[in-house]
């Protein structure tokens, strides 16, 4: 397991909370359990209304009383809300630690969530990033029965992909990593930095993380990751009655942020991983596949034609959902 020596990385928790107060205590008890310490929370609060912040003091207070190790506490309070990719990345780029855990406010870290993620960095010199599987629960905490990876379609063959070089082309077809299961490294978030409004904080970590030191991924759950009313970003799996009632949406403002993302990812990656010409040939192939969905027809018969063709260059299966999103662009209307 991870040691907690003078030679021990410094770590941080980087967590995002607004109006979390309801849960936050456990979230914040289960991290000052850890079986290795952490060094440092960084707290930044969108704006809450709800007394989140002084919980927040409050429970470390409490523990700092008893003369248990006590991580510091640092505060960043948004008087107007960010949002969640920038909330997020404000707390990751003021922490001080060598690895930085990310953290939602009403989730609970398993005790070795920490050790583990340590002992893959200790394993793997170099990685830029630890996600972890979670295990599903409800707003009381009560196992839902599925875990998080088994929702989003995350199979062993799939985590051994994202394990290896293989991971960037895997995550350009869509995001399986969740942010609330990762720790990555210091300069990992300095090289993402600044985060592209188009893309969630964990998804751009991720995907700069596949063209550095790359990715592991722990097998086992880490966290009780919870599933409520109130969640800013969830997980669910859809029935045959949701996945039908998805073709009847209107796929204009998915396509542009589609798109909006394969622009920014143009724009920002071939900087980021300069000498590897795979990346900027991907790169460029997933915005041409990007700017032909976007510019599909009104109509749904002659969006025949480009789709085909699209579908047999490959380029649906590449850079997205394969057979869904075929049928997405055939039949959704714009």
């Amino acid at each position: 397991m991870a040691g907690t020596g003078p030679n021990a990385p410094r770590v941080s928790v980087a967590l995002g909370t607004h109006n979390g107060a309801a849960f936050l205590r456990a979230q914040l008890e289960s991290i000052l359990l850890q079986s290795h310490p952490v060094d440092e929370i960084v707290l930044s609060d969108d704006a809450s209304s709800d007394g989140t912040v002084e919980l927040a003091e409050r429970v470390v207070a409490e523990r700092r009383s008893t003369d248990a190790p006590t991580p510091s506490i640092v505060v960043h309070r948004n008087a107007v809300a960010l949002g969640v990719t920038a909330n997020f990345e404000q707390a990751l780029r003021a922490a001080s630690g060598d690895l930085i855990a990310l953290c939602d406010q009403d989730d609970v870290w398993h005790v070795d969530r920490v050790a583990r993620a340590i002992d893959e960095f200790a394993r793997r010199p170099g990685l830029d990033l630890v996600a972890a599987e979670a295990r599903l629960v409800d707003d009381e905490g009560a196992p839902l029965g599925r875990s998080l990876l088994e929702t989003l379609g995350v199979d062993e063959a799939v985590r051994s992909r994202l394990a290896s070089d293989a991971a960037f082309g895997e995550l350009l077809k869509r995001n399986v990593l969740t942010g609330a299961t990762m720790m990555v490294t210091r300069s990992l978030v300095e090289r993402a930095s600044p985060f592209p409004a188009s893309w969630v904080h964990d998804e751009w970590l991720a995907i700069v993380a596949s063209v550095g030191g790359g990715i592991a991924v722990v097998p086992e759950p880490v966290i009780d990751y919870r599933q409520h009313g109130a969640n800013q970003i969830g997980v669910s799996r859809l029935g045959p009655g949701g996945k039908l009632a998805r073709l009847r949406e209107p796929r204009t403002a998915r396509n542009a942020a589609l798109l909006a993302r394969a622009e920014d990812l143009a724009a920002r990656l071939p900087a980021i991983a300069p000498s590897d010409p795979r990346v900027e040939a991907e790169v460029r192939s997933k915005l041409d596949h990007e700017l032909m969905r976007h510019s599909l027809p009104t109509a749904r018969l002659p969006r025949i034609a480009p789709v085909w063709r699209e579908w047999r260059s490959g380029a649906y299966e590449r850079y997205g959902r394969g057979a869904q999103d075929v049928l997405r662009d055939l039949v959704q209307p714009i």
